[in-house]
């Protein structure tokens, strides 16, 4: 064998090598989330679920908004973290074990359609109401802003909601077992957290100029 052909034989082996360490290492992270979910499933989730609100945060600081790195509001973050991991998280994970508990039937389709309509015609609309009231607390708002901040954005986020979530609930509740549909919701409200950071402080700083 030349030279050449021993060295992209060694060049082959190396990426062999290198692809079976990353596929192991794949399978020993998800292993490792597996174990932690079915163990600790609110803790897990609560977790993940502050980890992706912030991540949403810091997108839109970032690409929406076009702040500079050095300039981003950490404490901003923080709050979406906060009410990820200890409002969104567990109220997520409650309401689709709620969905999962009462609501039964042979045919699959209805029983989606039914927590579908139950998820956005009851906890949709409680939730984004619960959230502007809290994260407007939290920005330090007086009652009377509060009150008005809600009015401003309140049916415009609800709209935005019913043109992406029934869509994908009905997947997440025909496929998804009910341990992983708070993480593919989560997933893809990474999304829907950066439109939330980006909405509310964009109204934030309206009103913060208009007082």
């Amino acid at each position: 064998m030349s030279l050449l052909a021993q060295l992209a034989h060694l060049g082959r082996r190396k990426t062999a090598i290198f692809q079976q360490i990353r596929l192991g290492n794949t399978k020993q992270i998800s292993s490792g989330y597996q174990k932690t979910l079915t163990k600790y499933p609110l803790l897990t989730q609560s977790i993940q679920t502050g980890i992706l609100m912030a991540s949403g945060d810091l997108i839109a600081q970032t690409f929406v908004e076009k702040t500079n790195i050095n300039k981003l509001d950490y404490l901003r973050t923080g709050q979406f973290f906060a009410i990820g991991a200890f409002m969104a998280g567990p109220g997520l994970r409650f309401w689709y074990g709620v969905l999962d508990k009462h609501i039964h039937g042979r045919n699959v389709k209805i029983k989606t359609l039914k927590k579908v309509a139950l998820d956005q015609l009851v906890f949709a609309p409680v939730f984004m109401l619960a959230f502007l009231g809290v994260i407007n607390t939290m920005k330090g708002f007086s009652m009377p802003e509060i009150k008005h901040k809600i009015h401003e954005d309140y049916v415009d986020i609800l709209k935005t909601n019913y043109c992406i979530w029934p869509w994908i609930q009905l997947a997440n509740f025909s496929v998804v077992p009910l341990n992983y549909q708070v993480l593919v919701v989560q997933f893809v409200a990474i999304f829907w957290n950066t439109y939330l950071s980006w909405k509310t402080n964009k109204s934030s700083n309206s009103l913060n100029v208009s007082t």
